[in-house]
């Protein structure tokens, strides 16, 4: 059952005033509206729970209803008519309709449906032109339905409405990010005062009046001064009648002093639902009573879900053109930055088009130490407040405030002049920024109705007047501006990474010395490095996945971290050369921890190179391949052979032959694992290559084929040799057992799970340090034998630490997500170097050469 709407409980039949209509339990008031009457019964509709107290005149019914039969008091055919309809209309809340039920010989429009496990059956007079609002209905669909502009749409819904339904006005109204409210179209009698454009408060419409609209679309309000009918039940103690979606539920008294004040004598509204969400209301306003029949309700129902979906496509099909067309002009915008030697100066000349790109009403640029302004914008004698505040947020994000005295209340001139900032960083070092200014929302609106009009008031005061309403909402977002949306964040986000592109391009033109791979490698592979979301994907699906069958744990463990290790390989080699690697590397990296063995391992084949995207797919299907014959192929036994052999055909596809023999009786696998999917799928899906294998008796043949696209020849010498022997020493042969070690490591997990494998290689762990000064610390106070580095702390480096250590003679070795050549002196060349993500063997390993080299 859904919940109902926020509210309190304990105020239901309380009197309600200005402090206390935000908790008012509108779902349960008690009463409904005299223009129908209302009956309820048990989950069943068997009898009679609930009468309003109108139920039996309406009906014209000689005795009082409750605990009696439905069908005794409606009779059995309307009974067995509207229990039909609510089996038709299945398990949701919202009514059932039934036109022209004849109720003891009279015609009535019924609605019927279950909530809170109670059947609510409304009775109302029969519509007198049922056929004629069909027809009107499709007529306004089809005209909404042709429209493709969401403004036109939007102004188009208001006329057509009015034009159905015959209100004197019907506006559109929009709820923003912040929960106010917005007049964004109006159809209305050309004697009345306009409200277009117009906000209003969010607590025009509390909480619990907008979980209402999101679950009952529509609300009718015959009269504004109506007598309230009261409902009256079996059973006094009873839990209250929930009309959460009844049509005659009667309304808070606030709102209908509110519409008094208006000299609105009658209303109704449609909720406009995205998403779930309420978007808005198209509200309707009639200065005399108008009761809506059930006829016109239900078409307006239907005009306003057919607007809502409507409104929705238009919104994103507008959304990815809008995206489409302003990409369009920021590479127009650039293109010459591109090219341009000077990249401040190019964007400067440029201030005020990027301006343009996002709805603002100033914009500024601190770049290379030098602030340019445009339009309403702190001029550079105010802009100390806001670069100190640029400066201290995170790197590589935009970041945005609609409040922005909140964070430097210290400044008033600076936010006098602009209430919010969006403020999207350009670069590291140095720090440079493109900043958007927005001024306060009410410095950008002034009321446009009638400046003469008086409204009267009610017991509550002038609060509950379209101009006091007004008056409050300025009151409201005094300080504010209007929020940043969504499309504002993405597209900021879209030109962050378009500058960035051409300072990186302006960073090779002006950096002639240096080769562009060396450019390429340090500035381009630093923001890759940054950009980790595909291969965290890849990650994610190989742990995702669900062990074999009879798999252990320290299997699957096993299996999983050769998996990443062979991505981590790859991703290493595409850091190095963005055009990716050779493929008889490739092999040896993967085959070479088996070489050294006794076993045969022989690889032939030509210098031929794959892309980055084919050499990170390779990895994995190597990784797999080398694993399984490890495990149960050639590689497990002594008088096993293994040959790779490739070569490059004549349509330029490079084409693997992978064989294992020396075996004898070897089977086929009875089922298919995940790593036998990964090498028979992973290339055909991912490069539209071709991936076959063999299993024979006397061992396992495989055939790759690599597009040619993917595919090229380079000069270098062809590899025929078996694979390079891994550096001696396994962990159980490291003479470190015993050795006190430091770790200084700024990610808590990385430390706790090389702590727990250094223990678990009889090495003492001292301490885990994630900054510099308490390494050094720690270093004072226990030197250690050992220690393991990462090179980059947050906002520091850790050669400072490395400067201590090698002044007390203790072996250490650096561990860097970027490779051997991280931007260390050459003071630290022949310090070992651990790549990011590693294994404990390497580590160990690493820290063996340390400790010899200092012998």
């Amino acid at each position: 059952m859904m919940q109902p709407p926020v509210s309190d409980l304990a105020l239901a039949g309380k009197p309600i005033n200005l402090t206390n209509c935000d908790r008012e339990p509108i779902h349960i008031p008690g009463s409904i509206q005299p223009h129908g009457c209302l009956l309820a019964c048990d989950h069943l509709a068997r009898t009679v729970q609930f009468r309003s107290e109108n139920a039996a005149s309406l009906l014209k019914l000689a005795v009082d209803p409750l605990d009696q039969r439905l069908a005794d008091v409606i009779g059995a055919e309307a009974t067995h008519t509207l229990l039909n309809a609510l089996a038709v209309s299945g398990n949701r809340p919202r009514p059932a309709l039934v036109f022209d039920l004849i109720v003891n010989g009279t015609g009535f429009d019924v609605t019927i449906h279950r909530y809170d496990n109670r059947t609510i059956i409304e009775f109302e007079p029969v519509s007198p032109r049922l056929g004629q609002v069909i027809s009107m209905s499709r007529t306004v669909i089809e005209r909404l339905r042709l429209t493709q502009d969401v403004a036109q749409l939007v102004e188009q819904s208001a006329m057509l409405m009015q034009a159905q339904l015959g209100y004197d006005r019907v506006m559109v109204y929009q709820l923003g990010e912040d929960g106010a409210g917005k007049v964004v179209a109006e159809a209305k009698l050309d004697r009345h005062e306009s409200f277009r454009g117009q906000y209003f408060p969010a607590g025009d419409i509390p909480q619990q009046a907008r979980a209402l609209y999101v679950q009952n679309p529509i609300r009718v309000i015959g009269d504004a001064s109506f007598a309230p009918v009261p409902i009256l039940g079996l059973d006094p103690l009873a839990d209250p009648l929930d009309l959460s979606y009844a049509h005659l539920r009667s309304v808070s008294p606030i709102h209908c002093e509110y519409l008094r004040n208006m000299g609105v004598a009658a209303s109704m509204s449609v909720s406009i639902i995205i998403d779930g969400a309420l978007w808005g209301l198209i509200a309707c306003h009639h200065y005399s009573p108008k009761v809506l029949s059930m006829a016109d309700r239900a078409a307006a129902e239907m005009v306003g879900e057919f607007f809502s979906m409507h409104l929705d496509a238009l919104h994103r099909r507008h959304a990815r053109d809008a995206e489409l067309t302003a990409r369009r002009a920021l590479d127009d915008l650039l293109v010459n930055a591109v090219r341009s030697e000077e990249v401040g100066p190019a964007l400067q000349g440029r201030l005020r088009e990027l301006g343009d790109l996002i709805p603002s009403d100033g914009v500024a640029l601190w770049f290379d130490g030098v602030w340019s302004a445009a339009g309403c914008a702190p001029s550079e004698t105010q802009a100390d407040p806001i670069l100190a505040l640029a400066g201290g947020l995170s790197e590589g994000s935009v970041f945005h405030t609609n409040c922005l005295s909140d964070l430097l209340p210290d400044a008033p001139d600076l936010t006098a002049l602009a209430a919010g900032v969006m403020i999207i960083p350009l670069s590291k070092m140095p720090r440079d920024f493109l900043f958007y200014f927005r001024r306060e929302a009410v410095q950008t609106l002034d009321w446009a109705g009638d400046p003469t009009k008086t409204y009267e008031t009610g017991k509550f005061g002038t609060r509950l007047t379209p101009r006091g309403s007004f008056a409050v909402w300025k009151e409201t977002v005094r300080d504010r501006c209007h929020p940043w949306t969504e499309a504002d964040r993405r597209f900021a986000e879209a030109l962050r990474l378009a500058v960035v592109e051409v300072l990186l391009f302006n960073s090779e033109m002006l950096a002639e010395e240096r080769t562009r791979a060396d450019i390429r490698q340090r500035v381009l592979n630093r923001e890759l490095n940054h950009r980790v979301k595909n291969i965290l994907a890849v990650i994610q699906s190989l742990v995702s996945r669900k062990p074999d069958d009879g798999e252990t744990l320290d299997g699957y463990a096993n299996a999983l971290r050769g998996r990443i290790q062979a991505l981590a390989f790859a991703h290493d080699q595409v850091v190095r050369d963005d055009e990716g690697g050779l493929l008889g590397d490739l092999l040896a990296a993967e085959l070479g921890p088996y070489s050294g063995e006794g076993r045969a391992v022989r690889l032939d084949g030509p210098a031929v190179a794959l892309d980055a995207r084919a050499f990170s797919v390779m990895a994995l299907i190597f990784h797999e391949m080398a694993t399984n014959a490890a495990k149960y192929g050639a590689l497990s036994r002594p008088d096993g052979h293994l040959a790779v052999a490739w070569h490059v055909d004549g349509a330029g596809n490079c084409r693997v032959d992978w064989t294992e023999d020396g075996l004898e009786g070897l089977t086929p696998p009875t089922r298919s694992g995940f790593g036998s999917v990964l090498i028979e799928q992973s290339l055909p899906f991912d490069l539209d290559g071709e991936s076959r294998i063999e299993f024979r008796p006397t061992g396992v043949a495989a055939q790759f084929m690599l597009p040619a696209r993917f595919v090229r020849e380079t000069v270098e010498a062809p590899l025929r040799a078996s694979p390079a022997a891994p550096a001696p020493g396994a962990p159980s042969a490291l003479p470190l057992a015993g050795r006190r070690i430091l770790l200084v490591e700024d990610q808590t997990l990385i430390a706790m799970s090389l702590e727990a494998d250094l223990q678990d290689h009889g090495l003492h762990v001292t301490g885990r340090a994630a900054t510099v000064e308490a390494a050094l610390s720690m270093i004072d106070q226990d030197p250690p034998d050992l220690a393991v580095l990462d090179v980059n702390l947050a906002d520091e480096d850790s050669l400072p630490v490395a400067e201590c250590l090698r002044g007390r003679g203790i072996p250490f070795v650096f561990a860097t997500g970027y490779g051997a050549d991280f931007g260390a002196s050459s003071d630290y060349g022949a310090t070992p170097v651990v790549s990011k993500p590693y294994q404990v063997r390497e580590i160990l390993r690493k820290l063996a050469e340390a400790e010899a080299a200092l012998r």
